[in-house]
């Protein structure tokens, strides 16, 4: 399996934005397929559920596939992947979501993204950091540009440590312009490629994301 696991250091960090960029540019010069094996706070429309961040996700890539295979396990409830399921009657497992994940990508390229932090609770007594444990994908770890942001990057690279996973780079998601310097301070306490994203200038976020996969 050959790809990237797309997580954060918390829930609206912007994973799905910053993965939909992604998912956009690599589909130009790859088979990108994407997976979301899992998606909470999903609107109810008639007998379906509507998986709004899979949904984005599936339109970035050049040819589109059945949204059952991008987001299988879809809930209502807004709360974590693990409590949702559990609460809608369903025991989601950890192998249900790797399975969801590996199902029909053949030789794609494969984006994961995950759900919330590397530490949320995704399935039954499963976090996060399980699922990419057993993808063994890299992971790109969207961190929000702003105060705080250098402790939440070092505290989840810490966590991709001790797991013994692979970190491709740091995504520092520039929601609102500062004067932080969040990406040079963070270089200083860590290896591990750190890239700005911001919608005005995708063309410096694609050139370093082609080096970091």
């Amino acid at each position: 399996m050959k790809g990237v696991f797309v997580t954060g250091s918390n829930t609206g960090v912007g994973k799905t934005t910053v993965a939909i960029e992604i998912v956009r540019h690599m589909s130009q010069t790859r088979d990108v397929k994407v997976r979301k094996p899992v998606e909470t706070n999903c609107e109810l429309s008639g007998q379906n559920y509507i998986p709004k961040d899979a949904i984005a996700l599936s339109a970035a890539c050049q040819q589109q596939e059945d949204l059952k295979k991008v987001c299988p396990y879809c809930f209502e409830i807004e709360a974590s992947a693990e409590m949702a399921s559990t609460e809608s009657g369903k025991k989601l497992t950890l192998e249900d979501l790797a399975l969801a994940c590996m199902c029909d990508i053949d030789e794609s390229f494969v984006v994961v993204e995950g759900v919330g932090g590397l530490y949320s609770p995704i399935a039954k007594e499963a976090l996060n950091v399980d699922l990419a444990i057993e993808l063994q994908l890299p992971l790109l770890i969207v961190i929000r540009d702003e105060l705080g942001a250098i402790s939440q990057a070092l505290l989840t690279l810490e966590a991709a440590n001790n797991n013994n996973l692979t970190v491709a780079g740091v995504i520092l998601n520039v929601v609102e312009n500062n004067n932080l310097s969040n990406k040079e301070a963070l270089a200083a306490y860590t290896k591990t490629p750190v890239i700005s994203f911001s919608q005005g200038d995708l063309g410096a976020f694609c050139s370093e994301i082609e080096k970091l996969v």
